[in-house]
């Protein structure tokens, strides 16, 4: 479990974000933020997003503020491969630390299980998602074709971790 504290503006006052591993019983409340994050037709049925979560090298995190949702992070591991899935930040958390608190974390439990390269996929069109990805070491290694709705182009994006040991 990991806390973070957050200044914003106006008054001082710590909001700690907790992270922790996913819990079948998170399933409901992730599956309604990731159609909260994502259009129709991108954002994860039930079937997909338990399909995501059920395979074998998953590992996902969820981040907190008491009993508020905050973020999760969806990936899979298959070192030395690792490919995140989704990062899905809720509107209230967005550019307060949440999405960076899980890429971080997650990077690190990569790391520890020799994941040497991380993969993910982001629309051409998320321009603050590209620049997130960007600011976080990721770079465009190639534009995949019709990947989202088979109509919208996605940026394949890559970063080189250190091997922990």
């Amino acid at each position: 479990m990991r806390l973070q504290g957050v200044q914003c503006a106006g008054p001082l006052f710590f909001m700690a974000i907790v992270t922790r591993q996913y819990e079948a019983k998170d399933f409901a409340r992730l599956h309604k933020l990731d159609q909260e994050c994502f259009p129709p037709g991108i954002a994860y049925s039930k079937w997909s997003l338990h399909y995501y979560l059920s395979l074998p090298g998953a590992d996902c995190l969820v981040a907190e503020e008491g009993k508020k949702l905050a973020g999760f992070l969806l990936a899979e591991k298959n070192p030395p491969l690792g490919h995140i899935i989704t990062l899905d930040v809720a509107e209230a958390f967005r550019r307060r630390g949440a999405g960076t608190m899980l890429l971080r974390e997650m990077e690190e439990h990569f790391a520890f299980r020799g994941v040497e390269s991380v993969l993910l996929e982001t629309s051409v069109e998320n321009k603050s998602g590209i620049a997130f990805w960007e600011k976080h070491g990721y770079r465009t290694e190639a534009v995949v074709k019709k990947y989202y709705l088979g109509k919208i182009d996605a940026f394949e994006m890559r970063k080189k971790l250190e091997i922990r040991k």
